[in-house]
């Protein structure tokens, strides 16, 4: 009849008759003890019951016990479950294995001669970090295998150990092991990715800057001859001429501004960030009454909170809210009597500020739209401007940490919110 091995029990086996079977493992060969039994009945089939064994990629145990013949049990029960182990019976030899080959899990007693489970355990993983540790313990050591999990094992199994705790625990330990890999790799494309966006955004930054600047030359050399014509020679040109260089004029000094915004925009990351405390009531304030001649003929009610002093960059965060009350102020040109609030609340330990308006507000479908560059929901008939100062403050904003975003509805105004975290 066949002979079935089961492990999880005495490493013996009686027969039907009655004869007592010994099993024993095989010669170690370099430490590593291989799967493989001498029985004193040749003439039995041997029938593996574990179908682990038949799996295609085993999972590698590291096993240090100062005892040999423990070590070798262990080892040869868990190469029946179908792992690969090695076994040790120090702790050096176990280290210089780790050196040459990589292992899954460490299994480690507690107590050795000259050292312990738990400072072998932490020279393991400053070799591999994504390691698993389980400490074997004595029935007498629970406050030491205790303090070996608070040390970073992940479990301890008691001596003698039995099969059946054994394995859910290694299971368990295995599958950390597995999300520390992935969480290493996951890390890893972060990392990489990271990086490219960095050089990425170098480049396009460079090319920003670069075009930009050779842009303005002959964008100059346009303005300066469209203004001699209309200067010097006025009188030989007819109505038609003279609108048609206005217009060119007129387009040049447009993109002489998104020129300006573009170089702005571009230099925003490279520019070091300069904390300080600032008071943003005195801030809001210095920027509206330099509005003068915007505000000029026009009824505007600024409402100004006493927002708290906060540590930013003092002139971005002026470039911040010129930008936001410029927008306020321009959306709100056609309301007869224009309101524009500049409030906060605090949410934790992060600041959040807005300028809300009661201007000719927005589609909320295209709020996505409004911090991009170049993009207006509005035509340069109805409203000046470049498209490009909302993305300046957007950039700002996350330079310090924080985020932006918009609430609003068409012709019932808009609210600006910024977010600031304590620094």
């Amino acid at each position: 009849m066949p002979i079935k091995i089961n492990l999880m029990s005495d490493f013996t086996y009686r027969s039907p008759s009655g004869s007592l079977l010994g099993i024993w493992p095989l010669a170690p060969l370099r430490g590593h003890y291989a799967t493989g039994y001498v029985f004193n009945l040749v003439a039995s089939p041997i029938v593996n019951t574990n179908p682990a064994i038949e799996t295609a990629h085993k999972l590698t145990l590291l096993i240090v016990d100062d005892e040999p013949a423990s070590m070798r049990a262990l080892c040869d029960t868990l190469e029946y479950e179908g792992y690969r182990t090695y076994g040790y019976t120090s702790a050096g030899e176990a280290l210089a294995a780790m050196r040459e080959r990589s292992f899954d899990l460490l299994l480690a007693d507690l107590q050795m001669p000259g050292t312990n489970g738990i400072d072998l355990m932490k020279s393991a993983q400053l070799i591999d970090p994504t390691l698993v540790a389980v400490i074997m313990t004595g029935h007498g050591a629970l406050e030491t295998a205790i303090a070996a999990m608070k040390a970073g094992a992940l479990d301890y199994i008691q001596k003698p150990i039995k099969l059946a705790t054994a394995l859910p625990i290694l299971e368990r330990a295995l599958a950390v092991r597995q999300l520390r890999i992935e969480k290493k790799h996951l890390e890893e494309n972060v990392r990489e990715r990271t990086e490219e966006l960095k050089i990425a955004n170098r480049e396009l930054e460079a090319f920003s800057y670069s075009v930009s600047h050779d842009l303005r030359a002959p964008l100059r050399a346009v303005s300066s001859f469209t203004q001699a014509l209309l200067s010097e020679h006025v009188a030989t040109l007819n109505e038609e001429g003279r609108r048609l260089l206005q217009n060119v004029n007129a387009g040049a000094a447009h993109m002489d501004r998104l020129i300006t915004d573009l170089l702005r925009l571009s230099q925003l990351n490279r520019q070091e960030l300069h904390r300080q405390p600032v008071r943003f009531t005195e801030l809001v304030g210095r920027i509206i009454e330099d509005m003068a001649a915007e505000r000029a003929g026009r009824d505007i009610e600024f409402v100004v909170a006493d927002i708290p002093t906060w540590q930013v960059d003092p002139g971005l965060m002026q470039q911040v809210f010129v930008n936001l009350l410029s927008n306020a102020v321009k959306f709100t040109r056609d309301r007869v009597k224009a309101r524009i609030e500049i409030g906060y609340r605090m949410n934790g330990t992060t600041l959040v500020c807005f300028v809300k308006d009661n201007g000719v507000g927005f589609n909320m479908k295209y709020m996505n739209k409004l911090f991009g560059v170049f993009q207006r929901l509005h035509s340069t008939d109805q409203f000046e401007g470049t498209g490009v100062g909302l993305s300046i403050v957007r950039r700002i904003i996350e330079r310090h940490g924080g985020k932006v975003w918009v609430d609003g509805a068409q012709d019932q105004g808009a609210t600006f919110y910024f977010s600031l975290p304590d620094a």
